[in-house]
């Protein structure tokens, strides 16, 4: 009886831990996003400043998407239109059915960039996200 509860223990104690680093996430140099009709999955990404990004975009969904990170301090306000052109750090775009993937540097500015769709009424749908900067 005392060695099934030790093994039991152990067994739950492993179990936590794992569960722990589970849930752990930092930043990383690798984005996977899946885009669908209308919505980013994850919403949230965190990269470390400066470093060399792998995006990897799927698109699910029936029609074009985007992925497209503005600069620091800046959104596309109520709609997404040719002004905001002058705000975007670096976008990717992505046709139904596709996979593309590329690579970018991160901005070197620590902070919380806005992501979203540029395909017109995208943004407007919900298709919107964050990309957090974290410095090394």
């Amino acid at each position: 009886m005392k060695k099934c509860l030790m093994v039991l223990g152990v067994v739950f104690g492993l179990l936590l831990t794992l569960s722990a680093c589970a849930g752990e996430s930092g930043p990383s140099t690798e984005i996977k996003v899946n885009f669908t009709d209308f919505m980013f999955e994850p919403v949230e990404s965190t990269v470390p400043a400066g470093q060399e990004i792998t995006i990897t975009a799927t698109n699910y969904g029936a029609v074009m998407h985007e992925y497209v990170i503005f600069n620091l301090g800046t959104d596309a306000g109520d709609k997404f239109d040719q002004e905001d052109e002058n705000n975007i750090f670096w976008e990717i775009e992505v046709p139904s059915g596709e996979t593309a993937t590329e690579t970018f540097t991160a901005p070197s500015e620590p902070g919380t960039y806005y992501v979203t769709c540029g395909i017109a009424g995208h943004m407007e749908a919900g298709m919107i996200g964050k990309l957090i900067v974290v410095a090394q």
